[in-house]
């Protein structure tokens, strides 16, 4: 091995190791619908209120679970109620084991939109098996949750501690992807370059 082939071996393994950090992507697993946004007057979905045992069943293909993300609507006369939500994944059933909580987040008053709930750590999952997730929250609120219209065939809603089948709640879940950082790009740049103006195998 030469000094050219060495030095090319040393960028890339530095460049791997700087990879991660500087951003993150999603990859998504299962959903039921890739529309985000709001939902206007007569556009088919609702906002459905937060009952008891508010939740979502889902069958995963991947085999780990980094973050769910929900539509939700800050549902007060004034829109100026803020809350605080989590979300805990069910083995089994909705009331089955706990097999993780997310980070507790934060929604301002009058809030609408998409919110996304991280897991502190992946959560190994078993692709083909069903797996329900459901909303809490300590502080409560008059909050809602965009629901029923979409068709999702991997599981159902759960409201009011009622199973809902034919209706789904919007989400999506899956698993967080780190992004190469601009210094790991630049780095294979110039491995690349040194391959290039003197070839590896002299």
């Amino acid at each position: 091995m030469n000094i050219r082939s060495s030095s090319l071996g040393i960028l890339t393994l530095f460049a791997t190791l700087c990879a991660y950090g500087q951003g993150i992507s999603f990859l998504y697993d299962q959903q039921s619908s890739t529309n985000e946004g709001y939902y206007g007057y007569g556009s088919g979905p609702t906002y459905q209120s937060m009952l008891p045992t508010t939740g979502q069943s889902f069958t995963p293909t991947l085999a780990g679970i980094d973050f769910i993300r929900l539509e939700l609507n800050d549902a007060s006369p004034a829109g100026t109620l803020s809350s605080t939500w989590f979300l805990n994944l069910h083995s089994d059933s909705i009331h089955g084991p706990i097999l993780g909580t997310t980070a507790p987040v934060y929604l301002p008053g009058g809030f609408t939109g998409a919110a996304n709930f991280f897991f502190p750590s992946t959560i190994p999952l078993t692709p083909g098996t069903s797996y329900w997730f459901d909303l809490n929250s300590p502080n409560g609120g008059n909050w809602s949750v965009l629901a029923w219209v979409f068709n999702y065939p991997g599981g159902y809603a759960w409201s009011g501690d009622v199973a809902r089948p034919g209706g789904d709640y919007w989400f999506r879940e899956g698993l967080v992807v780190p992004e190469p950082s601009s210094v790991a790009l630049l780095l294979l740049g110039g491995a690349a370059f040194i391959c290039f103006r003197w070839p590896c195998h002299k």
